[in-house]
């Protein structure tokens, strides 16, 4: 079907089960804001009294909800405000969209009325950004900025679309959800070998006084269920930061509380005592480690996380596994016999 390019955008939307959008209209903007209207029955909009009001609603409803948040903005000084929202979103691995227009194709480059160079603006705080000038590409690009926003380590993807190519016609092909879901769990799989798991199944059972650190991966993988299985084979104490709050029960015997400078006694002692940490979906942040020279020093450190980045980055790992923590945790857990560390376990409570 024919469509243009503000029709697609909203297509788009639905093809990716959005029900709700956040965002504050502009000039450069308004033909998609003219199209978002006819289907405000299908796709709720939010009007924030700023962009970065609409930024950090889209991160707190992905954190909220586990989909994928969308922002709005216009051109120029409404696009840039929404930069702290999104930088957000990339320093806590939070999957959003922003979709911003800009002046038209003819008039990039040539310091236009609130023309701003928005992709290049966000790059070091996106995990894409997209600048569309060619309408035929459009619905492609808006679906490649889900897939890449939730896949792997989550993250903001930002899509720039010129004026002018929400206002040119092309064909539209819908696409299925359910490809991109299928595409999105194939990218789940941990990639690693037998011979690494063996590895990682040894140190676990030859640990003495092991400590689990839970962070925000833990939550974003939806790996609760699998976490508490491995804690509970494991038999080792737990402690956790701001961001993995809620992956383990704060209710559990076996929760010490958060690690870190805000952290309790317990957890902290307990972990310069430890002689495996297991980090799991953590990023090592100045704010848990204090100095990364000391931390843990009496410990291996065996790592669970989705990013490669994230590995020996601001600690180095004895060994780690890369991969989704939920799949990760999934494979291990059949593999680890039931532990008994009851005496540790008493020290560090």
């Amino acid at each position: 079907m024919q469509l243009n390019g503000a029709e697609i955008v909203i297509e788009c939307l639905k093809e990716q089960g959005v029900d709700t959008v956040f965002g504050y209209p502009g000039g450069a903007i308004l033909n998609v804001y003219d199209e978002l209207y006819k289907h405000r029955d299908e796709i709720r909009h939010i009007l924030t009294s700023h962009e970065q009001g609409a930024s950090h609603a889209a991160d707190g409803y992905a954190r909220a909800t586990g989909k994928v948040g969308v922002c709005l903005a216009t051109s120029g000084p409404g696009a840039t405000n929404l930069v702290t929202g999104i930088a957000t979103a990339y320093m806590d691995s939070i999957p959003i969209v922003a979709i911003t227009c800009n002046v038209g194709v003819s008039l990039l480059g040539k310091d236009s009325f609130q023309e701003i160079d928005i992709a290049g603006i966000t790059m070091p705080i996106t995990k894409y950004s997209f600048i569309v000038k060619d309408v035929t590409k459009l619905a492609d690009t808006i679906r490649k900025a889900f897939r890449i926003a939730k896949t792997g380590r989550p993250g903001p993807v930002l899509v720039d679309i010129p004026k002018d190519i929400t206002a040119k016609v092309t064909e539209y092909i819908p696409e299925e959800l359910e490809k991109c879901t299928k595409e999105d769990s194939s990218r789940k799989t941990p990639r690693m070998d037998e011979q690494r798991f063996d590895r990682v199944i040894s140190m676990l059972e030859e640990a003495e006084k092991p400590f689990v650190f839970v962070g925000g991966g833990a939550v974003l993988s939806g790996a609760s269920q699998e976490l508490k299985e491995f804690v509970d084979k494991l038999d080792a104490p737990v402690t956790d930061s701001l961001m993995g709050k809620g992956a383990f029960p704060g209710t559990d015997p076996r929760y010490t509380g958060m690690l870190g400078m805000h952290g309790t006694k317990a957890s902290n002692l307990g972990v310069s005592e430890c002689d495996l940490l297991i980090a799991v979906g953590s990023r090592f942040s100045d704010r848990v480690l204090g100095n990364p020279k000391t931390f843990a020093s009496n410990a291996k450190l065996l790592q669970f996380d989705v990013d490669p980045a994230e590995i020996n980055k601001n600690v180095i790992a004895t060994a780690e596994v890369i991969g989704d923590i939920k799949e990760i945790l999934k494979r291990i857990n059949p593999m680890l016999k039931k532990q008994d560390h009851s005496d540790w376990m008493a020290h560090v409570m």
